[in-house]
């Protein structure tokens, strides 16, 4: 079966490996149908991703039908169409036995620290599996994943019904944000540099959106917001400059949530912190996300509305990540088809 390979930074190979087999009584085979490309594979490919090992098979956006089951599995049947959750944890340590086994501190994350989704196919646990409806199209199904990165920064936040959300940063995830604070009944500011990226942020929900290049972002918060700042801030660029304006532009008692893995320090005084005594919260992954955002997407309150810009086959994955590199301006969400 092909393969999407790196084996190093900057190198990609499409390579024949065998096809994996079930082992245990626990397994799914999976034959693969849609792989999105994240920016953490991009990372990965850049080299600029700490967390992952080489040679590594990438992708953890995943859209799968089941091809086969171990003799246990009961929650999954051969033919079922399915998305896959990315993370192994331990279910022993601090973080597991607290109900966050997105942090647990032997996560493995497939894709990063595994191999991942961009193969023909996979065997996993069928825990990690999660069954959709057969009428949803593909490309629907595979922004499950993506949808729990939202999802999570929402939780995270503690987003409630007519709050003021503002959210930095208006790329896909910066969107899947959007779209899941928007179905919780918040009131959303959203900005980004580029145009057309807000244009796209007013498509599906946002009420209010800032370019930072042309208009001071502090002021006109204060001006949407009567003076009180956002309740909860969403930093889905992760820089220490929109870390240090979340901060500032959020309201007393309000939340900040980072997406972000910069390993710069931000320079934020602790007064601010202290004085609207503000929650500060990392949002990674997620944590039981997936059963709530599949049954928005079956019942088609969730849809990627054109979210998905760009679609290859898996033989020109090499002009994919290319195209992907050199248009941000242009990629929302580029999928690899397998079938």
């Amino acid at each position: 079966m092909k393969a999407v390979i790196f084996p190093e930074p900057h190198t990609m190979e499409v390579v024949d490996i065998d096809k994996p087999q079930i082992k245990k009584d626990h397994e799914v085979l999976l034959k693969i149908k849609r792989v999105g490309i994240c920016g953490s594979d991009m990372h990965i490919y850049h080299g600029t991703n700490p967390m992952a090992t080489y040679p590594r098979i990438v992708g953890h956006e995943v859209a799968a039908e089941v091809a086969a089951t171990g003799s246990d599995v009961t929650n999954v049947s051969v033919g079922d169409h399915v998305v896959v959750e990315p993370i192994r944890y331990c279910g022993e340590c601090f973080a597991c036995k607290n109900g966050r086994p997105n942090v647990c501190k032997e996560l493995s994350v497939f894709g990063v620290h595994e191999d991942g989704g961009m193969r023909e196919f996979a065997v996993m646990p069928a825990k990690q599996v999660h069954k959709v409806n057969a009428e949803i199209d593909w490309d629907e199904a595979v922004m499950a994943e993506p949808y729990t990165i939202g999802a999570q920064a929402a939780w995270r936040g503690n987003v409630q019904a007519g709050q003021t959300v503002f959210i930095q940063g208006a790329g896909p995830i910066g969107i899947t944000v959007l779209k899941m604070v928007k179905l919780l009944g918040a009131n959303v500011i959203i900005s980004d540099i580029m145009n057309e990226r807000l244009e796209f942020a007013k498509e599906n929900g946002a009420d209010h959106t800032i370019n930072p290049s042309e208009s001071d972002v502090t002021a006109k918060i204060s001006e949407i917001t009567e003076g009180e700042g956002a309740n909860a801030v969403i930093d889905a660029v992760g820089t220490p400059k929109t870390f240090e304006l979340s901060v500032d532009v959020a309201s007393p008692a309000g939340y900040v949530v980072t997406l972000g893995f910069d390993k710069k320090p931000s320079a934020i005084a602790m007064m601010q912190i202290t004085k609207k005594e503000l929650t500060i919260a990392g949002s990674r992954l997620q944590t039981n996300q997936f059963e709530k955002v599949i049954d928005l997407i079956n019942t088609r309150q969730l849809t990627q509305n054109g979210l998905v810009t760009h679609k290859f086959p898996l033989s020109e994955v090499q002009e994919a990540l290319t195209f992907v590199e050199e248009n941000p301006q242009k990629v929302r969400k580029a999928v690899i088809e397998f079938d």
